[in-house]
């Protein structure tokens, strides 16, 4: 067919303008880590979509993000106003160092800015990345949903803390599903989630810089995985004294002021294992310290009388949730440098009137008991009668209370969340510390407010027969990787789980002796409990002794072994101290592990005291060893530990 220079050029124009559409209809970017292994491709074209390679393999396919407001959708058919790259070292000294004193993570960041007054900004560490929104208008909008909705290239495997209902207490056990069987339209996961992806990478995802906004919560796609919120609750009643029943929510998740940023949502990627348990992502992309005064802020251990049921024995008064018992506990704090200890359920005589001791209780003789001994104390409250009696933290300040316990919030939506807040602002006024039990898992709250020691969130001791190691080895790779966890340690009646048996007052912990003195070196919490029994303390004092020299903060973190859910075993250094710990499942009857000293300084001869799994430990969890030697740097440790067994250490 013949053409005339005119129809050619007529062809070649119409060719050009579609050139020129596609483009400006499908714009693309790409953010690399700084050390270039981890490479995010975003595409704005109908919708904004992402894709996520490690070391160029691809880990997360095509990928979306959005945010439904009450009258537009941000995100689909955006048109892009600007975009700023930046990068640089952010440097982060935290208050409760949980794992570094001293954090310098270097970032390479975009952030678009779209039509419509909103922005997302992407941020990569050479540990993972993340994203936000941003918005930038003028008036409060309600939040309907947020499309968080990630999508595998083949199948994987994901590990899971499933919950049928948002109202949860963040206490179920992990499950491990290939990531095409999560598709329950009843059960969803809390947050965080950890991901088996393609060329042993895992991807551990959570969220910080949560406020005034509700947690997310997973589903299961078949192909992926996509983000479900709780809608906000606007009229609620009370439900005995330790819950609300909820009458009627609200069509939004949330009602935000309309200039401010959302939670990040973020994914620690490594193919290392290790590096998990060295991850600080919930830190970096937290709100920074917003408190004036911090010099009161003083995390440590706590003697805890709920687990043992305040039943000392081999002593000349009657046990109970009394004043003789309650001495007893200060007695042992005291003997060994506990800060603290923590009076539970029964101190007060009613659970709904904090200002009313039990009768069996002079709880200002205690306080000054305390006092002459170098030991606070610590009340526990449900947050239903915290909620009614806001101005109890006045109070306790003058009573002399070092802080509180608050119990059975249960829920993550956006009142709940902000009751979190509240909560820890009213009591820093007072200089009170707070340790939230029967709570959803930490999101950045605890870097603004360091008074905020430790979360609970988690299958922990309390739960006895429950607290298995074949599910508490997930901790250190998971809960704990996202923050302070109150997992309450401290068993000293051990018992493998084939022979256990457990109730009060003999309460029992699952795996062995040496299991449970390393927890207090791996387990990360800014108030760590001793669970049992002050008389078993006693009676074991060189494992007491081991356990009450372990601090909970700590200048820096190594993670020298690791395997997801099977072992894990770090150096940690606090000042020139050195504490080594290292737990295993029961997924082999013996492990054996070579460990290099080379984090120790040149020229040094130090000494190391450790404990170890007994020869008999596979079968009498409490069978032990206590070995000491003299070590330097570039020995090499041989470690043993057995099934549900653990290794705990000291170098000096």
């Amino acid at each position: 067919m013949y053409l005339s220079k005119m129809d050619a050029g007529f062809i070649w124009l119409i060719c050009c303008l579609c050139f020129v559409y596609q483009s400006s209809a499908q714009q693309k970017y790409h953010l690399t880590s700084p050390d270039k292994d981890l490479k995010i491709n975003i595409e704005v074209s109908d919708s904004i979509y992402y894709w996520v390679y490690a070391k160029e393999k691809l880990l997360l396919d095509r990928s979306t993000l959005s945010l439904q407001l009450n009258n537009e959708v941000l995100g689909i058919k955006p048109k892009i106003k600007k975009l700023k790259n930046s990068n640089g070292t952010e440097e982060r000294t935290p208050v409760v160092p949980l794992k570094y004193s001293r954090i310098n993570k270097d970032f390479k960041a975009t952030q678009i800015d779209f039509k419509g007054s909103y922005s997302i900004e992407f941020k990569a560490y050479n540990e993972g990345f993340s994203y936000r929104f941003k918005l930038h208008k003028k008036d409060s909008v309600e939040v309907i949903h947020e499309n968080f909705n990630i999508s595998f290239p083949s199948e994987y495997t994901i590990h899971l803390q499933q919950t049928p209902s948002f109202k949860t207490s963040y206490e179920y056990p992990y499950t491990h599903l290939k990531s095409s069987g999560f598709t329950s339209e009843e059960n969803m996961s809390v947050l965080p989630v950890l991901i088996e992806a393609a060329n042993n990478h895992k991807i551990l995802i959570s969220e910080s810089d949560l406020s005034n906004y509700p947690a997310m919560f997973i589903k299961g796609t078949g192909e992926g995985l996509k983000s479900v919120f709780p809608k906000n609750p606007i009229d609620f009643e009370d439900e005995g004294d330790r819950s609300m029943k909820i009458l009627k929510r609200a069509d939004y998740i949330a009602k935000i002021e309309g200039n401010r940023s959302l939670p990040w949502r973020y994914f620690v990627i490594t193919d290392k294992d290790t590096e998990i348990l060295e991850n600080t992502m919930s830190l970096n992309l937290a709100t920074t310290n917003v408190l004036k005064n911090v010099k009161w802020i003083k995390p440590g251990q706590v003697s805890w009388e709920w687990w043992n049921g305040a039943s000392p024995y081999n002593v000349d008064f009657v046990a109970g949730f009394n004043e003789e018992t309650y001495k007893y506990f200060i007695d042992f704090a005291s003997a060994f440098d506990i800060p603290y200890i923590i009076m539970d359920e029964g101190w007060a005589a009613s659970t709904t009137d904090p200002y009313t001791p039990n009768p069996d209780i002079d709880l200002f003789k205690l306080i000054e008991y305390g006092k002459e001994r170098n030991v606070k104390i610590v009340l526990w409250l449900t947050w239903l009668t915290v909620e009614h009696h806001f101005d109890l933290f006045e109070k306790f300040a003058e009573w002399g209370i070092a802080g509180v316990k608050i119990d059975f919030m249960d829920r993550s939506d956006q009142w709940m969340v902000n009751f979190y807040e509240r909560v820890a602002k009213e009591a820093a006024k007072y200089e009170l510390f707070v340790d939230f039990h029967g709570s959803f898992k930490p999101a950045g709250l605890e870097y603004k407010y360091p008074n905020i020691l430790s979360y609970e969130g988690v299958l922990g001791m309390e739960q006895m027969g429950r607290a298995i190691p074949d599910n508490s080895l997930f901790l250190p790779f998971m809960r704990n990787a996202v923050g302070a966890m109150d997992y309450t340690p401290g068993a000293m009646i051990s018992m493998q789980p084939e022979y256990y048996y457990s109730r009060r007052p003999n309460s029992a912990g699952v795996g062995t002796r040496a299991y449970q003195m390393a927890l207090f070196v791996i387990f990360e919490s800014g108030l760590q409990m001793l669970a049992d029994n002050p008389t078993n303390y006693f009676k074991n004092e060189e494992c007491t002794q081991f356990i009450t020299d372990v601090p909970v903060t700590w200048d820096e973190t190594i993670a020298l072994e690791a395997k997801l859910g099977e072992y894990a075993i770090v150096a940690k250094r606090k000042g020139e101290r050195w504490f080594l710990g290292g737990i295993a499942n029961s997924k082999e009857e013996e492990r054996t592990f070579e460990i290099q000293l080379d984090f120790l300084k040149e020229g040094e001869v130090l000494q190391l005291t450790s404990f170890e799994d007994g020869i008999n430990a596979k079968r009498q969890a409490m069978d032990y060893v206590k070995r000491t030697k003299t070590v330097k740097k570039g020995d090499i440790l041989e470690i043993t530990i057995v099934k549900n067994g653990g290794w705990a250490a000291k170098i000096e």
